[in-house]
């Protein structure tokens, strides 16, 4: 009974969860030091935040090459295709593992769209209307880390998706987050399929990393909003 116990926990649990709450357990450490790096005075600048996680990603991109110069052939084949993003060594499996992470992040932010949407107003409207602007800050980045940090872990990084897709969204369904955050969702799940179709096409029977499809498409796109914002601001 002892060791069918023991092997059932070495090779069931562990192995079923090692890696996403490897992953949660990461990014929940990362998301505590930016909120202490960007955090004065009890609140929450946005401004430090990204230039904390600019640096903070220059860090873990050093101790990435670290891994890769010390990696042997077949691990450095796993690793570079994880840090361009690939879908290959997803199974049924990982959704089952992945979906109660990305379903319970996704009804949380889903429940905080209403203060979202006094944020636009400012954080000092915001907060005159009731928004515990705080809190929502908190509550987002938890959200945020733990629905990417599982599924980086198994799928590696694929850019651009999370970075276009809501601007593409508001395009269409305005700023407000009731129809923002499951719009997003949703594209963003389309956008990721399409482009790993693309990628299992075009080099068959070889598979292309999709976070190189996600990029290709992303850039473009990407510098379009920057220049259409751009051409509104001069305009007003």
């Amino acid at each position: 009974m002892i060791v069918e116990g023991t092997f059932w926990f070495g090779s069931g649990v562990v192995a079923r969860w090692g890696i996403p709450a490897g992953g949660m357990l990461g990014a929940c450490f990362m998301t505590a030091i930016l909120q202490g790096f960007s955090t004065r005075q009890g609140r929450l600048s946005t401004t430090r935040l990204v230039l904390a996680g600019v640096a903070l990603g220059a860090l873990a991109s050093s101790v990435t090459g670290i891994l890769l110069y010390r990696a042997n052939d077949s691990a450095l084949r796993d690793l570079t295709f994880w840090t361009m993003g690939s879908l290959s060594g997803v199974r049924w499996r990982e959704v089952e593992i992945l979906a109660p992470f990305t379903l319970g992040s996704l009804a949380l932010l889903m429940a905080l769209s209403r203060p979202l949407n006094l944020m636009l107003l400012g954080e000092e409207n915001a907060a005159l209307m009731g928004c515990r602007v705080g809190w929502v800050k908190i509550l987002c980045l938890l959200a945020v880390t733990f629905a990417v940090g599982p599924a980086v872990a198994f799928s590696g990084v694929i850019g651009f998706v999370g970075v276009i897709v809501p601007h593409l969204v508001r395009l269409v369904s305005g700023p407000d987050h009731r129809f923002l955050v499951p719009g997003s969702a949703l594209l963003g799940a389309v956008l990721l399929v399409l482009s790993d179709t693309v990628a299992r096409i075009i080099a068959s029977p070889s598979d292309v990393p999709v976070g190189i499809i996600t990029a290709a498409l992303g850039a473009p796109v990407f510098i379009w909003l920057l220049m259409r914002r751009s051409d509104q601001e001069i305009s007003s």
